[in-house]
């Protein structure tokens, strides 16, 4: 019976797609109409905001920099961690909660081999490794040893993927300030004939390659650093849920028990210390009793 709905969950959860994030999406709608509002109504005329060479010497000068900063094979995963905050993502922590009750039960009652076979439709390689040791009879210390290193090393490999673009939110700007004094020398070049018609423009020119640093580095590297460290964050949560299952089973507690520490593992509270809305009700009626 166990096993049948492992299998019908992985069923269900294959077909599952992640949509757009709607937090991601509502950034970029406000995103967008910021910059609609910067162009079309505080200027005299929107082409005034385009500076193409402004624009390379920033992008350009960023990613030559960061190339410089980190290897390659670090720098090529960039587009690949784009995407991943344009998706909603599902960490199965109901589906590992599902399982591990599940093989809790099965290693209670003593059926190794059931769990062995419950394990082949298991997702999550994390949970199946550390219920592979305890099936192995591995010493408790020994299992969470290992996991905690697994964990810890998706901690340091994810957060040095947010310190790229962390990077990139710092060489932005000082990329666009040099774009800046490019365009401040051309500028002194012609000031000697004191034309205001020529310096002007070319003065707003200069200042362009700053305001695309600070937007480059604001409006798009840093939210996409704290996106991915928040999603590190979640995966931590989820990884040490397991670890906590993983550490109950081996020491065969009633699996009634494993679900409900489990499930306080991504219970929501408003506040820990004191229930804000039903605490008054619940002392009326305790006086009351």
């Amino acid at each position: 019976m166990a096993k049948e709905s492992l299998e019908s969950d992985a069923r269900s959860t294959s077909q599952w797609r992640p949509a757009m994030n709607p937090s991601t999406l509502i950034g970029i709608i406000a995103s967008v109409l910021l910059l609609a509002t910067v162009v079309l109504f505080t200027a005299q005329s929107p082409m005034s905001f385009i500076n193409l060479p402004g624009l390379a010497i920033v992008i350009t000068g960023t990613l030559a920099a960061t190339f410089i900063s980190y290897p390659l094979r670090e720098v090529v995963r960039v587009a690949k961690l784009v995407g991943i905050i344009f998706r909603r993502e599902n960490f199965y922590t109901q589906e590992d909660i599902r399982e591990l009750v599940a093989m809790s039960r099965l290693w209670f009652q003593g059926d190794a081999r059931a769990v062995e076979q419950a394990l082949e439709h298991t997702r999550n390689p994390f949970l199946r490794t550390g219920i592979n040791l305890v099936i192995a009879n591995v010493k408790e210390e020994k299992i969470i040893e290992l996991l905690r290193w697994r964990i810890m090393r998706l901690k340091a490999h994810e957060r040095a993927e947010a310190q790229i673009f962390r990077t990139m939110a710092t060489y932005a700007p000082a990329f666009g300030m040099l774009g800046t004094l490019v365009g401040l020398v051309n500028m002194l070049e012609i000031m000697q004939g004191g034309d205001l018609a020529v310096i002007g423009p070319r003065m707003a020119v200069a200042l362009l390659t700053t305001f695309y640093g600070i937007l480059l580095a604001n409006l798009i590297f840093k939210p996409i650093a704290v996106k991915l460290e928040r999603r590190t964050e979640q995966r931590l949560i989820a990884m040490n849920m397991v670890l906590e299952g993983i550490s109950l089973i081996s020491r065969r507690h009633l699996p009634s028990f494993i679900e409900e520490t489990l499930q306080s593992f991504i219970a929501e509270y408003q506040d820990e210390i004191r229930d804000q809305h039903g605490g008054a009700e619940d002392n009326a009626a305790a006086q009351t009793k």
